[in-house]
């Protein structure tokens, strides 16, 4: 059976240059212009020429109803790889097919228009994604339920506390029924129940066939949900293979403080 994601020879590079400069917002122009006296100066201007490679030449594959987890280090590349799955962002070099519907919960901010309500963005999101209508409305009311926010349905989202967003940001990604979730600490922010929910949710989802890939530095929620993990260090792929496998060689690089 053909892969439901495959990720072939992917690099993503960020060049900080001109073109860079030209897209940025007032206050960024404003810190800009204040800097490049200062700048020519000490002689640091090389920095405009500078180009950081997120992701080097990444290889993998994801089966059908498996749940990937990804470990690795705060900048190691975990979150530019979920935007290059979500379609967000596009890799430098390489290619990544999905053969599937994928819906996303990444950073909080991510996917919702704040201005508005919480009911306008249910069905934004599953809109964005390719569903009908209809559709999205047959699982409204499962959606509300699971997220809690019943009263404040009719208010913009920019009012919400980041744990009510993040509630009806899981809600909605996992039960748009999605061939491909795709979560980025989806587990930071919530209480101990929301997180029980999440994972008994994401069991379910794994339980119907459908795929997850689950970032996290929860180490023991990775263990308890995934039958599968990758290691990025340094942008590169360091080892997937079983769970305690990768997460015993991820925790040895940490006590070694090794940078591969």
């Amino acid at each position: 059976m053909r892969p439901i994601i495959e990720v072939r020879n992917l690099s993503k590079c960020y060049s900080f240059d001109k073109r860079v400069m030209a897209h940025l917002n007032l206050r960024e122009a404003i810190v800009k212009a204040f800097k490049s006296p200062v700048e020519r100066l000490s002689g640091r201007m090389a920095v405009r020429d500078m180009k950081f490679w997120a992701l080097q030449d990444i290889s993998f594959e994801v089966e059908q109803g498996e749940v990937l987890g990804i470990v690795g280090r705060n900048g190691a590349g975990k979150s530019t790889l979920l935007k290059i799955l979500s379609r967000i962002v596009k890799p430098t070099i390489g290619e990544v097919d999905i053969y599937g519907r994928a819906g996303s919960l990444l950073e909080i901010g991510t996917g919702f228009h704040p201005e508005l309500t919480g009911s306008e963005n249910v069905f934004l999101n599953g809109t964005i994604i390719g569903m009908k209508r209809e559709e999205i409305k047959n699982k409204f009311d499962e959606i509300v339920a699971f997220a809690g926010v019943e009263q404040f349905l009719d208010v913009p989202i920019k009012y919400y506390s980041s744990g009510m967003y993040l509630r009806l940001a899981f809600a909605v990604a996992a039960h748009l029924e999605p061939d491909i979730l795709i979560l980025d600490e989806v587990m930071a922010v919530g209480d101990a129940a929301f997180q029980q929910k999440c994972q008994m949710k994401m069991k379910e989802i794994s339980s119907e066939g459908r795929t997850v890939i689950f970032v996290s530095h929860d180490l023991m929620s990775v263990k308890n949900l995934c039958s599968r993990a990758l290691l990025i260090e340094s942008g590169k792929l360091q080892k997937m293979g079983d769970v305690e496998s990768v997460i015993s060689t991820y925790l040895l690089n940490i006590s070694r403080g090794a940078v591969v």
